[in-house]
């Protein structure tokens, strides 16, 4: 009985350790940076209100709105996710706009109390407008953004009134441009089939990312197992004491 006992135990104390080390599609990291909304509304008299959600539709934050009259009623939108109520803590407001505009907002990746960076991920954007010609209606158009350390600009798909849609997230990450700190890591077998070990010194974890930011996997540990990858270029995230580096690999 003790000899079947041990295996067990041995194999369930790796599988622990395993998933201590390396936790796929799980991150806890929080990037600091800026993300810039902007849309050119061509619109007559009208109001709108920029919030984000999280990647499961959770409210997040408004970002900006403008407010002036009674149509402020109709962003039903904006309302729905706020839970009920316009929650405008922390937003950017100004007037009722009277002509066509280029409406531009920013974020600095902070919670609504604006005091925490928030997690890594998939977030969406929401830009919703109305005016005296909807009526008790309004117009949406919605993009999704990877916020991580990996720059990113979407570009969603124009829908009238709104055009010229840009989402850009920029990371607050110059250690990334670093080239003299880039020259101290380096990540080997490159292609890798199955593992890649990465040298350097105090290193706090390595994130496996696709080329669009996403997040894979991460690991704590200077090496990863990389197997259950697609064949494709992935893109290797050191963060060590001295600052943050990235490293493009290939599995094959």
């Amino acid at each position: 009985m003790k000899k079947v006992f041990l295996p067990i135990f041995l194999c369930v104390l790796s599988l622990s350790i395993f998933a201590q080390n390396e936790v796929p599609g799980a991150s806890t990291v929080a990037t600091s940076g800026t993300l810039t909304v902007s849309t050119l509304i061509s619109s007559n008299t009208y109001i709108t209100a920029i919030w984000i959600n999280t990647s499961t539709s959770t409210f997040l934050r408004t970002l900006n709105y403008n407010t002036g009259n009674n149509y402020i009623n109709d962003l039903v939108k904006w309302k729905a996710d706020c839970g009920g109520i316009r929650n405008t803590l922390n937003a950017t407001s100004g007037a009722t706009k009277s002509s066509a505009a280029i409406i531009t907002t920013t974020w600095n990746a902070k919670d609504q109390a604006n005091t925490t960076v928030v997690a890594d991920g998939d977030y969406i954007v929401k830009i919703e407008m109305t005016n005296q010609n909807y009526g008790t209606g309004s117009k949406l158009v919605t993009g999704t953004f990877t916020k991580g350390p990996i720059a990113q600009t979407v570009t969603p798909t124009s829908s009238t009134p709104f055009s010229g849609i840009s989402i850009k997230w920029a990371p607050v990450n110059t250690a990334i441009e670093d080239v003299e700190l880039s020259k101290l890591y380096s990540v080997y077998p490159n292609p890798a089939i199955s593992s890649i070990f990465v040298t350097g010194s105090d290193i706090k974890e390595v994130e496996i990312c696709s080329l669009a930011g996403k997040n894979i996997l991460i690991s704590k540990e200077q090496k990863v197992d990389v197997s259950a990858l697609p064949k494709g270029i992935y893109l290797a995230v050191i963060r060590a004491k001295n600052g943050t580096v990235v490293k493009k690999i290939e599995k094959k």
